[in-house]
């Protein structure tokens, strides 16, 4: 397809560019959110600890809740209307999610900036930033991912979007090595000034790129609607794709409870989020019982760095994969390496070194890659859904909303499940003011050596985490992964029938 400029405005900038750039605007935001907001709160504002979890309790409540809530807010009205009836990849589709975008940009920018500055009592705040942080972060990304869906239906043209997101990600995460050269708790104005310096970048970004896609996408919109109808007079005799009434919530849940590719992935990808954050919430503990007598400071700041930026850059190799395998492939693929690596570490043991650095930072760049290649999975379930009901509009953000309702949780299993384990074999807390000390106490009696006891095996039971947390995700993961059938033939016919359901012609959106 070629690319068609609607308006005059930066008429050489492709499309995908635009979309792609909407990720930077996030991730210079929230990989910053995601380093020091924790600590500003403990350490600075300090918050207690049940504030602390009643916090984290409601956050949890409402980080789930949201997507599909904004969802179905957002795509109710694609659920079987005949008052939606253009085709779904028509322009007032795009429209609609980049005018979200051009308000929820910037009040992501501006609540991102409530965090830096103590404006009520610690409990309070810590409750009421994070609520309206993750609110403003779900309608952007809802409204980001379903443009994935909604701009391009074949595998080429999503992929090519995928990998400018990360092309832009990759740059975004730049904002956590420049923040350690601001950050200083005792003095947090320059830092301050940093977060305001990057929260406009973030806003400006946001109006602009929205400004630009809207011009771009209005042009053709009149014209689209136009041929949509001649369209519809053209297959008058093709069998109707939507129902006569609007699907309401509790019929559009039992459809996706019949939907059984839907289901085989969200288990999948449960198991997916919690590795993800498993390996983010301890990977500096296992650097710090590991390594830290074997490798410097230095190479273990480099290794954590580097976690934030490599899998952006990676995933530009994956998605190069994935044009010529499909992603079914290497998705499977990298279950099958994550299995083999984590099991050949297992074998070898904790004393190899650079084997143990090389598979510290491997597993936590896989496993994060592979978290970027499922958005491109969702979009082809958006697809399959509106094939299976008949719509005619796809309800691209309300899946991407149910999807997190079913893997968010995954975030909060992690480190309760991975300090549990943790404890429950070491006696090591990591809660306590001294968790070394409790471990003493409690795995050995008072002895020269029953200190040096417990760092043995609080090392060895580091490693077994490390190793055998992947291992059985990954076997749970190859499990359901065998049972999902959306692809090859069935993803081919798939996407014929979202293209062309009539046998008519279908329309095209802006060239990606």
């Amino acid at each position: 397809m070629g690319e068609r400029t609607g308006g005059p405005s930066w008429p050489g900038v492709p499309t995908a560019v635009l979309y792609g750039s909407l990720s930077l605007f996030v991730s210079i935001l929230h990989n910053v959110f995601l380093l020091y907001y924790v600590e500003t709160f403990v350490s600075i504002y300090k918050i207690d600890k049940i504030s602390f979890w009643v916090g984290e309790t409601v956050f949890l409540i409402w980080n789930s809740l949201n997507d599909p809530l904004f969802g179905w807010f957002s795509d109710r009205s694609f659920l079987g209307s005949q008052e939606s009836g253009t085709q779904l990849t028509s322009p007032e589709v795009v429209l609609k999610r980049v005018q979200a975008l051009s308000w929820s940009g910037p009040l992501f920018a501006l609540s991102f900036l409530a965090f830096w500055v103590a404006w009520a009592p610690p409990a309070l705040q810590f409750l009421a930033c994070l609520c309206l942080y993750d609110g403003f972060l779900t309608a952007v990304d809802l409204n980001h991912n379903a443009l994935l869906a909604d701009l391009a239906v074949s595998a080429a043209d999503r992929t090519r979007l995928n990998f400018h997101g990360s092309i832009f990600s990759a740059l975004g995460s730049l904002s956590v090595f420049l923040s350690h050269g601001f950050w200083d708790k005792a003095d947090l104005f320059p830092f301050r000034l940093f977060c305001v310096v990057l929260a406009g970048m973030s806003a400006l970004g946001f109006t602009v790129v929205s400004h630009l896609l809207r011009r771009r996408f209005q042009s053709g919109a009149r014209p689209r609607w136009s041929e949509a109808e001649a369209l519809k007079e053209l297959c008058v005799d093709a069998a109707p794709l939507a129902h006569d009434k609007p699907v309401t919530l509790g019929q559009y849940l039992r459809q996706l409870s019949r939907h059984r590719n839907f289901l085989w992935f969200v288990s999948m990808n449960l198991v997916q989020v919690f590795h993800c954050h498993f390996n983010s919430n301890f990977f500096p503990l296992f650097l710090e019982h590991l390594l830290s007598d074997k490798i410097s400071a230095s190479t273990s700041s480099f290794l954590l760095g580097i976690s934030y930026i490599a899998p952006h850059i990676n995933n530009l190799y994956f998605l190069t994969l994935c044009r010529r395998f499909g992603v079914y492939s290497v998705i499977r693929w990298l279950f099958v390496l994550k299995l083999a690596l984590s099991a050949v570490m297992l074998l070898a043991g904790t004393d190899h070194v650079y084997l143990l650095c090389l598979f510290i930072a491997s597993n936590r760049v896989f496993t994060e890659g592979t978290c970027k290649l499922l958005n491109l999975v969702v979009t082809d379930l958006v697809d399959e859904d509106l094939v299976l009901n008949r719509r005619q509009q796809a309800a691209s953000a309300l899946l991407f909303g149910m999807v997190a309702l079913v893997t968010k949780p995954g975030q909060t299993i992690a480190p309760l499940a991975g300090t549990w384990l943790l404890c429950l074999y070491t006696g090591y807390d990591i809660f306590e003011r001294d968790p070394m000390q409790d471990a003493v106490a409690v795995r050995a009696a008072p002895s020269p050596g029953a200190e040096v006891t417990v760092k043995v095996a609080l090392r060895q039971g580091c490693f077994y985490l490390l190793v055998l947390v992947p291992i059985t995700c990954a076997l749970l993961q190859l499990l359901a992964w065998s049972r999902f059938t959306l692809h090859g033939r069935r993803l081919q016919t798939v996407k014929a029938l979202r293209q062309d359901p009539h046998n008519c012609r279908p329309m095209d959106v802006k060239a990606v």
